[in-house]
Order: structure tokens, then sequence, then C-alpha cells
């Protein structure tokens, strides 16, 4: 149990899956979208650059982001620390030991109240914090994605920044949220085994805001 409820690691033919109060949330058998998410972001960027990753997960966005040479710093933001402590043990393969890499540092906190408190800029978000924006595993999420939340999340961007964010299914109005709050949009979508295709939401900042 955590102060938000059950949360359950199921090993299941090799693979684990993760369960939030009863709720499939995400497993390791595929991963193909949510290293997309961090690979997309990555290929507009510079050497020596400032990474969020928001949700630790099963370790697929990280894995991606620690993979490659380009990000000075990788930013972790986990508000479970239940599944931190996995990634030291089950799920390490999965994020292939990235904890250990220098240049990752994992925040166990909610994600909305580090950024409002936050001074730090970087040059790319990457969230994958919920099924998307359209359906947030808890209502309070709802913040992360409504027009406050992109606002907050647009002034955490150095100009030319990307924000990119997973989708479990395409979000067209929250995509129209973005290209008017941040700047122009890209999305990518991703063929999955069964139902509609997960999609990757790209906004590159353009619009005026704070700057870190």
């Amino acid at each position: 149990m955590t102060t938000r409820g059950e949360l359950v690691l199921r090993e299941s033919a090799g693979h684990y899956e993760i369960i939030s109060n009863g709720v499939f949330l995400m497993d390791t058998r595929a991963g193909a979208s949510e290293r997309l998410l961090v690979r997309e972001a990555l290929r507009l960027l510079r050497p020596g650059a400032r990474l969020l990753i928001g949700g630790l997960g099963v370790g697929f966005s990280l894995a991606e982001a620690a993979a490659s040479a380009l990000p000075a710093e990788i930013v972790v933001l986990e508000i479970e620390k239940t599944i931190i402590d996995w990634h030291r043990r089950e799920l390490a393969a999965f994020s292939a030991n990235a904890l250990d890499d220098p240049r990752v540092r994992v925040v166990n906190e909610d994600l909305v109240t580090w950024l409002r408190h936050t001074p730090e800029p970087f040059d790319a978000i990457c969230l994958d914090t919920d099924n998307g924006p359209d359906w947030t595993v808890f209502q309070q999420n709802d913040a992360l994605y409504d027009e406050d939340g992109t606002e907050l999340l647009r002034d955490r961007l150095r100009d030319g920044g990307v924000l990119a964010i997973w989708s479990a299914a395409a979000a067209p109005v929250y995509a129209a949220r973005l290209a008017a709050l941040i700047g122009p949009v890209t999305a990518h979508p991703v063929t999955v085994t069964r139902g509609e295709p997960d999609v990757v939401y790209l906004a590159r900042r353009s619009r005026p805001g704070h700057v870190g």
C-alpha cells in the first residue's frame, strides 16, 4: 500500500505489470512508444541538454534517454517511492540500470508541485505520467494538462525547447491547446497490438512566457 492506494508489481512469464488500485497501468512487454517519446525529443536537442522525464514507469523512457550521449543531465520525477525501489531490483534491467548513471537524478515528488517550485529550465520535458491527457490515473493529474498546467510546462522550457507527451489515444483538443500555448505541434502515432494507436505529441516552444 502507498499513500495513494494499492500499487502492485506482478510478474508473468518473465515480464512485469504495474497495477494501481486494480487498474492496469503498464507492462514491460513493448515500450516502442515510450522510447519514441524520448527519441523524438532528443532528435531536436544539442549536446549538453537538460532533460526532464515525468514518470519512471517500467523504465523504457529513462533507458532511451540514458542510451544517448546528448543529455548532460536527466531528471526523473516519480511520485511513488515504491516504483523507484523496484527499479533498483526487479525492474533494473528494463531501465538498463540507468539509476546508476551519474547524469540521472531521481526526484520522489509530485510533478506539478515540483514544477511550481523549481526554477530549473529544461531543453526537453517528456511526460509519461498517465495514459494521456484524456485518461489520467488520478484526478489531480488533470492539473498537468489543463491551460494552467500547459503554461507551467512551457515556462520550464528554454526557448526552442520541446515538450513531448505520451497518450494512449489521439487527443486533438489537447493538441490544439499545445499549439496555442507552446508552439508548433507534431503527432507521432505508434501502432499497438489491440485498440487505437498510442500517440506521442511534440510541441516546440515559440510562445512567450516566463524564461527560467
